[in-house]
């Protein structure tokens, strides 16, 4: 098995992990957490997301949490934003780094954005073009690559068009996701071998979920095709609002652990983000999904 020797990870809990939550978390505890995050080494964390208030109120606040953050020299700031008037407010808020987002399925893409795909990309286009005037860098989403809740299967041709596409408007890198978390290996192995086939393994990066527990054996299929991107959120936090069913994103606190006991070196301190990962757990008052940090924190108990 031939494995990547470092491997960058990026932090979506702020904004993947909590735009699901009924339980609203203050912005006061959302500063503290991601400078906790911020502390752990990781070098990108997505803080929030520009969409309307009304669509997704836990992250209504994304302005002042940005605002309150202490910025750490090395780690990346960035914001999903998903039209014009939200990158207003992103440039506003001085983001690092614009992450836009489409569908690989018409029926997900018009529950989630309310346009048709071919709207989508008109809208991502504008987006780019006007956030490389402001000096910004711009990381694509491509949801529902592995399955989508209402259509089922989704063509990889679709997918490819839409990496194409993304990537001729000066998109720098695109995140595939297993938006339901219904992926495996053998599929990931398929799709990969497809993608890599047109695009650069540097132009891609995996956002799994980990609805049926596969996600890291995916990220391990991943590894073994050439990826050495990833989207985690701490504690395994998240879901989507427009993906009945789906569960959390794969634990940084996982996959992490995995990767360092493979001898793949991240930039990320297992024990700071276990900390992170009390300090949410507390906020939210129930238990978080992540397998590494509940046999740490039962551990700790035992002591």
């Amino acid at each position: 098995m031939k494995l990547p020797q470092i491997v960058t990870i990026k932090e979506v809990g702020p904004r993947d992990g909590l735009q699901n939550e009924k339980h609203i978390i203050s912005t006061a505890d959302k500063i503290k957490w991601i400078d906790m995050l911020s502390d752990t080494g990781v070098p990108y964390i997505e803080v929030s997301s520009f969409v309307h208030p009304k669509w997704i109120p836990a992250l209504a606040d994304a302005k002042d949490v940005f605002s309150g953050i202490t910025r750490r020299e090395g780690v990346t700031y960035a914001a999903l934003v998903p039209n014009m008037n939200g990158l207003e407010r992103a440039l506003e808020a001085n983001v690092d780094e614009v992450n836009v987002f489409i569908s690989a399925s018409e029926t997900h893409n018009k529950k989630n954005t309310n346009k048709s795909i071919t709207e989508g990309l008109q809208v991502i286009k504008e987006l780019t073009k006007q956030s490389a005037f402001a000096g910004k860098r711009v990381r694509g989403y491509v949801s529902t690559v592995f399955g989508c809740p209402y259509e089922g299967e989704v063509s990889i041709r679709s997918v490819q068009n839409l990496c194409e596409e993304l990537l001729s408007l000066g998109i720098y890198e695109i995140s595939l996701g297993d938006t339901i978390g219904v992926a495996n290996p053998k599929q990931v192995e398929h799709v990969l071998e497809v993608l890599l086939r047109s695009f650069s393994s540097h132009m891609l990066a995996m956002h799994f979920h980990n609805t049926y527990g596969m996600a890291l054996a995916n990220v391990v299929k991943a590894l073994e095709m050439g990826i050495t991107t990833f989207d985690s959120a701490c504690g395994g936090l998240g879901g989507c609002p427009y993906a009945p069913g789906a569960s959390g994103n794969v634990a940084t606190n996982d996959l992490v652990h995995m990767l360092h006991k493979m001898g793949i070196q991240t930039s990320i301190q297992e024990d700071t983000l276990q900390s992170a990962s009390q300090f949410m757990q507390h906020q939210l008052a129930r238990p978080l999904p992540s397998q590494v940090f509940q046999a740490l924190q039962n551990k700790t108990v035992s002591r």
